[in-house]
């Protein structure tokens, strides 16, 4: 499975007893490694990178909007990038199936950069919707 943020900065706060299925050994260590490229991507400031985990028709949604398609993720991680050109992690809380071919993932991620009056910080929660897409994951809907 490959994948990315699709939905960052959101809280979901209901989880149906079907979701609270354990997934498999393989689709967690596939998600954990997705996981991983996100955060190293994000520190390498590859945008690219980090949009290329998201499917073709995967979906952004953050504080400052809904971004979608390669162009419009890349764009709004370069954005980001600048502004907070550290991440310091991120902790996967829960991954639930959605299905055959999906998961859901809900975590925290930790940034870090400079602001105008010092340091800046920027811990949260994130949802992200991984899906199979060629036999890989991927984020998206």
């Amino acid at each position: 499975m490959r994948s990315s943020i699709i939905v960052a900065f959101v809280t979901l706060g209901l989880i149906t007893p079907a979701c609270a299925q354990e997934i498999d050994q393989s689709t967690r260590q596939q998600i954990e490694r997705i996981a991983a490229a996100y955060v190293e991507n994000w520190n390498k400031h590859n945008a690219a990178g980090v949009a290329a985990l998201y499917t073709k028709d995967g979906v952004q949604v953050t504080a400052t909007g809904v971004k979608s398609g390669p162009q419009e993720i890349e764009q709004a991680y370069q954005s980001a990038m600048k502004t907070f050109p550290q991440h310091n992690g991120q902790t996967i809380e829960q991954i639930s199936p959605l299905g055959n071919d999906a998961v859901i993932r809900i975590g925290q991620f930790h940034l870090a950069g400079e602001g105008q009056n010092g340091p800046t910080k920027l811990d949260g929660r994130y949802t992200s919707v991984d899906v199979r897409e060629g036999g890989h994951g991927k984020s998206g809907f």
